[in-house]
């Protein structure tokens, strides 16, 4: 079972999210928790990133939610931080939120 940790701008994220996506985040988050290899569907690397990100849908609108792990490949990963979610509106909203991910990291790295 993995280890998840969620920093507070995961939880600003979730915490403005209505309860039907909260139902659905906690239900993916779950999976990548319990289960060793997980759908593309839910988790994908973010090509040219050290990033993750794990999709949530409801009602046509995905959110999309950032996060990292301890170990170069998502099967043999034991620890999960949660780093910060979107709406994803375009790919154009990918760039700003990978930079907010990344600055997260170098304050935690401090």
């Amino acid at each position: 079972m993995r280890n998840i940790r969620k920093t507070e701008a995961f939880d600003e994220f979730y915490n403005s999210v209505n309860k039907r996506v909260q139902e659905k985040i906690d239900y993916a988050l779950t999976l990548i928790a319990q289960i060793k290899v997980v759908s593309a569907k839910f988790v994908k690397k973010l090509e040219g990133t050290d990033f993750f990100e794990m999709r949530v849908s409801v009602e046509n609108e995905y959110r999309v939610i950032i996060f990292t792990i301890d170990e170069e490949n998502f099967i043999e990963a034991n620890e999960i931080l949660l780093l910060n979610g979107f709406l994803k509106k375009s790919t154009k909203d990918y760039k700003p939120q990978l930079k907010k991910a990344e600055e997260m990291i170098k304050g935690l790295s401090e």
